[in-house]
């Protein structure tokens, strides 16, 4: 499978028109601190956990092996990641 999204450097997009069942469950193999650049409508969802709304400036720090997902918005996702 094709991920569902682009990387330009430490930046991550994905589109809005992304097929929502390509945005999958998974876990890293390292720990990620990302931060939310741009997009609308985003959630981020760890397992057994309630989704979280996404903002510009927020920051998540995803611990590696830990299961997560992001949920569809209504633009599109910029995301950078360090680490």
């Amino acid at each position: 499978m094709d991920n569902p999204y682009t990387d330009k450097s430490n930046i991550r997009t994905f589109s809005k028109d992304v097929d929502e069942m390509d945005l999958i469950w998974h876990r890293d193999d390292e720990d990620r601190n990302i931060e939310v650049l741009e997009g609308k409508g985003w959630q981020f969802q760890r397992d057994n956990e309630l989704p979280l709304s996404l903002t510009k400036g927020d920051c998540i720090f995803i611990p590696r092996h830990q299961v997560h997902r992001v949920i569809k918005g209504t633009t599109d996702l910029k995301i950078k990641i360090n680490g």
